[in-house]
């Protein structure tokens, strides 16, 4: 696993829009670094960084970079509390 993915996946969940904006810029700033396209083990990791809102789009950022790794990620349909950018990872790849 890239030192960049072990970074940012240390970092925990994306944070709210509550966050500060120096926060979210560093968020989007650990994620841009990480280097493309992520591995299988990699894609893994990083669907445990979503957090409960988009993140003034970050969110979005870490889905197209979980889409550069091998597809389907998530194998299985997410349970119904899980967030909806889970959903939305199992539904773009074709919702097995």
């Amino acid at each position: 696993m890239s030192p960049e993915v072990r970074t940012f996946v240390a970092g925990g969940p994306l944070p709210d829009w509550d966050a500060s904006e120096e926060e979210n810029d560093r968020r989007d700033r650990q994620l841009v670094a990480i280097p493309k396209p992520v591995t299988a083990e990699e894609a893994l990791v990083l669907v445990s960084c979503f957090g409960p809102d988009d993140c003034y789009g970050v969110a979005w950022t870490l889905l197209h970079l979980i889409e550069t790794g091998p597809n389907p990620v998530l194998t299985a349909r997410p349970a119904h509390d899980a967030t909806e950018w889970h959903q939305r990872l199992y539904d773009r790849a074709g919702g097995l």
